[in-house]
């Protein structure tokens, strides 16, 4: 008899701790502290920079099983040169075509977890109507309590690069402009309630 109670005192434990593992958590991205931007080439002369100012969307993160995902979908009306004028050549048919391709899209899982934070994304970005895989370098990443929300919130940097040409934006290579670009995303996210 004392070993069945036993073997159920050990069920009961067993199925109470399944029930305190800690479920994957959905942070949704904050539109105001977050601004996907890039570095190109400008004939080989100088490197422009610019940022998107719209960005939406939601990461999943499972920090003890060490694994998660993200989709993130930018308004790429809303790129921002700091310059009126290439902000407007860039909206056009040589460049980001907006009005055939409003958005752009990244789907990917965050991987290679290290003391519960990731260190990569290996996804896909959606571009000019173009789907590539891409892979993000995640530089920093790091999870505090909201001081105002008082729900968790994460931040990252990350990094990539890539052929703006594989995307079907070659505006300049006639002219020498290198097709590589470099991507940087300043992304926080605020954990839903």
């Amino acid at each position: 008899m004392t070993s069945l109670r036993a073997a159920a005192l050990l069920l009961l434990t067993a199925v109470a701790g399944a029930g305190l593992q800690a479920a994957p958590v959905t942070y949704e991205i904050d539109p105001s502290h977050t601004y996907p931007s890039f570095e190109a080439d400008h004939m080989g002369l100088s490197t422009w920079r610019g940022k998107f100012n719209l960005t939406q969307g939601q990461v999943l993160l499972d920090k003890e099983a060490g694994q998660g995902s993200l989709d993130i979908v930018v308004d790429i009306a809303s790129v921002d040169f700091g310059h009126d004028l290439m902000n407007k050549v860039a909206l056009g048919e040589s460049i980001f075509d907006v009005e055939k391709h409003p958005h752009a899209r990244y789907k990917g899982r965050l991987v290679g977890f290290v003391e519960g934070a990731p260190t990569k994304v290996e996804g896909e970005l959606t571009l000019h109507g173009v789907t590539r895989p891409l892979s993000l370098t995640i530089q920093r990443f790091k999870c505090i309590a909201h001081p105002l929300h008082k729900r968790e919130l994460c931040g990252a940097d990350a990094l990539a690069r890539l052929n703006r040409a594989d995307f079907g934006i070659d505006a300049g290579k006639a002219y020498g402009f290198d097709m590589n670009v470099v991507l940087r995303i300043q992304v926080e996210a605020v954990a839903k309630p």
